[in-house]
């Protein structure tokens, strides 16, 4: 049986709004963000390249990558220029199951830019499983769970808003609560002692500062809200402030969790070296890709630290998340955070993954278990789709 060769790239730029109620609540905020942010641009939707790799039997696979500058640092554009210039070159001909070998030659010919590397990454898992009729987490290791837990996402407001709408997910399942901080250290304590409060000792709570604090800042933050039970503080200092972290870690109990500063694989060894996380947060851009989400979760294990999946993904990013959430469900030791159903008003597949009674259920479908909503994409397609074979590029 000849093996199977991707032979067509054809990449999709995509902006995706924010559902109307979500723009209320983020304005809620003082940087009307719904987080500590200092970003100034209006954040309204969602930023994302479409990738759907065309392999020589005709199988086809999807994959997914969110940008935003503030965080990201790579525009839709920047990602399809890295993949069309460079990166095309190393997938096209490339057998799809080879996702160790085409990760290295990615490497070896592009500094950088995981968020391009990671997304022909996803898109091979999904190929491997419509190449072979088979679901993508069994390339992963196999599946450990049938449904997983999610969290919900509590934007920074004021705290009554704040803890009505933790009670509204905690009355439709939800057991675990990522709650936007630092807008003071005062205010943070009234949220949280509010929140234990009303949604009672059984409840998980961990916090997200979102570059908020000062290392000194940060300690008498956390310090503060300590006692209300915390399982991780998310990018409470500065992104680049890597040493920063390790002093707050080292002066707090609470694990903290680095998000805006943490992009690669390196990125986390490092920030484990220097003593400045107890827990891993992943997505399927940071650290790169599938391939490279699994190491660093393998990686995280052997520390014995969980990991926070979390996301504002459209549909087939979520899948994959939740594939590496079933393969490696005996480790994570958290709750996922998707929250782009949530968020979005559209997730550009045809038929939704199920969230019910908080949790989403593993798609058991060949790939990821999910299909490109064609029709969708078209409405929200921000430029032309652009078409890489084997000796060609053009615009369609």
């Amino acid at each position: 049986m000849r093996a199977p060769t991707i032979q067509r790239i054809e990449l999709f730029p995509v902006h995706v709004p924010f559902r109307e109620v979500v723009r209320q609540a983020m304005a809620r905020s003082a940087g009307g963000l719904g987080m500590a942010i200092a970003a100034e641009e209006a954040w309204t939707g969602g930023d994302f390249v479409i990738a759907r790799l065309t392999a020589n039997d005709g199988a086809q696979g999807v994959g997914e990558a969110f940008v935003w500058l503030p965080e990201t640092g790579v525009s839709p554009a920047q990602v399809i220029d890295a993949i069309q210039n460079a990166l095309a070159g190393c997938a096209l001909g490339a057998n799809p199951f080879d996702v160790r070998r085409l990760r290295a030659r990615m490497d070896a010919n592009l500094a950088r830019s995981d968020v391009a590397k990671g997304l022909l990454d996803m898109a091979c898992y999904d190929l491997m499983g419509h190449v072979s009729g088979r679901p993508a987490h069994d390339f992963m290791g196999g599946r450990g769970a049938d449904t997983l837990p999610l969290a919900a996402l509590i934007p920074l407001a004021d705290p009554d808003f704040m803890v009505d709408m933790a009670l509204a997910f905690q009355s439709s399942g939800t057991a675990t609560f990522r709650f936007k901080l630092g807008s003071g250290i005062e205010a943070d304590r009234t949220v949280m002692a509010r929140a234990r409060e009303a949604l009672g000792p059984a409840a998980r709570l961990r916090v997200d500062y979102n570059q908020a604090y000062t290392p000194d800042q940060a300690v008498r933050a956390i310090q503060a809200i300590a006692p209300f039970g915390i399982d991780c503080a998310e990018q409470p200092v500065r992104a680049d402030d890597w040493l920063g972290m390790a002093r707050v870690q080292r002066a707090v109990d609470v694990p903290l969790m680095a998000h805006e500063g943490c992009f690669s694989l390196t990125d986390f060894t490092a920030l484990v070296e220097l003593g400045a996380v107890g827990v891993l947060g992943v997505n399927t851009e940071r650290p790169g890709g599938i391939t490279q989400a699994l190491a660093a979760i393998d990686y995280a294990a052997r520390r014995g630290m969980g990991t926070v999946l979390h996301n504002q993904p459209l549909g087939i990013a979520s899948a994959a998340q939740v594939h590496i959430g079933a393969a490696r469900a005996d480790v994570l030791g958290h709750a996922m955070e998707l929250f782009g159903h949530v968020m979005l008003e559209d997730d550009l597949i045809v038929d939704p993954l199920d969230y019910s009674g908080g949790s989403v259920r593993v798609p058991h479908a060949p790939g990821l278990g999910v299909s490109l909503d064609e029709a969708a994409l078209d409405r929200y397609a921000t430029g032309a789709a652009i078409v890489l074979t084997c000796g060609t590029t053009k615009h369609r």
